[in-house]
């Protein structure tokens, strides 16, 4: 059985009920002179002044992960940039190289036809110059042959004058 319900407590000999009346007085004091308000309204400060840190920092975190978010889209941004130069450069390349190609290919084309030319020139020149030659040898061979020939049979000026017309004709 607990001591405060003992007849012994209540005697005004013991001192515990006398520590007990001077706490109840105590409290009372406390109460009339508005301690509780007082301890209520500071831990209701209290209570605002942490309410308004968690929201401070409820608008931090989400500023913090707007921000965050607003990065990763730029970032993305920046890589889908990114991935389009990179495929623009490789297609600028692409295309310097087929025009590159096309006007070497070209060229080259060019130098063989400027060529082919040259030795066609080249193969017209010395077949009139062979020619010329052959005419030049049938010629005198032609005129060697008629001098002997006359010289065999005598003078004779008409053959003498076809003879040197011939020479004429073929030079």
């Amino acid at each position: 059985m607990p001591y405060f319900l003992t007849p012994e407590f209540y005697s005004f000999g013991s001192a515990d009920l006398w520590a007990g009346i001077g706490l109840l007085i105590f409290f009372g004091i406390l109460i009339a002179a508005g301690v509780p308000k007082l301890v209520a309204g500071q831990l209701d400060a209290k209570a605002a002044k942490i309410q308004g840190e968690l929201d401070e920092a409820a608008r931090l975190r989400a500023e913090a992960e707007a921000l965050l978010a607003q990065i990763r889209a730029e970032k993305a941004a920046a890589d889908a940039q990114a991935r389009d130069m990179l495929a623009a450069a490789e297609a600028d390349a692409r295309r310097l190289e087929d025009e590159t190609r096309a006007q070497v290919e070209e060229a080259l084309a060019r130098r063989q036809k400027l060529a082919e030319q040259r030795i066609a020139q080249a193969e017209a020149q010395a077949m009139a110059e062979v020619k010329a030659l052959a005419a030049e040898q049938a010629a005198v061979q032609a005129e060697a042959i008629l001098a002997a020939r006359l010289a065999a049979a005598g003078a004779d000026p008409m053959a003498d004058a076809a003879i040197a017309q011939i020479g004429q004709r073929l030079s």
